[in-house]
């Protein structure tokens, strides 16, 4: 409980975030016997948080992040937001998708908590550029809208990404598909000429 805590309420993890300090057995065993104390909740099979409490409400639901973050931690595995989510993200879509999804190299594994879903689905490498960096945000937004709104990816990523996440995706532009490369490297700064011409 004291690691617990330590991270504060609203805070989500796996058997495997503490097994520097016990074995798996021990860890099991303290995590059913906090839950039965009502310390813990249990969200799914192997899935803890400790719940943010509203005066009103009770027990809040965890963050959809979190709960995918733990997930990805207990696999030893990266993760990257969707490009519907990416896009919304990068202020180009409004939409707001009641299932919160991600790419993974890891397993896939489905979450539900309440009315809201955690998806994780497993990818290909080559869906995973540059994962749960800005620069990797940029590059599934550019899948989702597609060629035709390229230019608008551009302006908005050359506008925020950091030196450091241009680089990343100066880096990362062979691993794109071949008709997104040459944005990536513009937004980079190799070419800056004028994108929708």
């Amino acid at each position: 409980m004291k690691r617990v805590r330590a991270n504060g309420r609203g805070s989500v993890f796996t058997p495997r975030d503490f097994l520097d300090i016990a074995t798996r057995a021990a860890v099991d065993q303290a995590l059913s016997r906090l839950t039965k104390s009502g310390q813990l909740r249990r969200l799914a099979r192997g899935l803890y948080d400790f719940p943010k409490l509203h005066p009103k409400l009770g027990p809040l639901s965890p963050a959809p992040d979190d709960v995918a973050q733990a997930l990805a931690r207990e696999t030893g595995s990266h993760l990257q937001i969707d490009g519907a989510r990416a896009a919304n993200a990068l202020g180009l879509s409004t939409q707001v998708a009641a299932q919160s999804s991600w790419l993974t190299d890891g397993p896939s594994r489905r979450v539900v908590l309440g009315k809201r879903i955690v998806d994780l689905r497993h990818a290909s490498p080559k869906h995973l550029i540059a994962p749960g960096s800005p620069a990797g945000t940029v590059v599934q937004a550019l899948r989702h809208v597609g060629v035709s709104r390229a230019a608008d990816v551009a302006q908005v990523a050359a506008r925020t990404l950091s030196d450091g996440d241009k680089k990343i995706l100066s880096k990362s532009a062979v691993q794109a598909p071949a008709w997104m490369r040459a944005t990536l490297l513009s937004i980079a700064g190799h070419g800056l000429g004028d994108l929708r011409g």
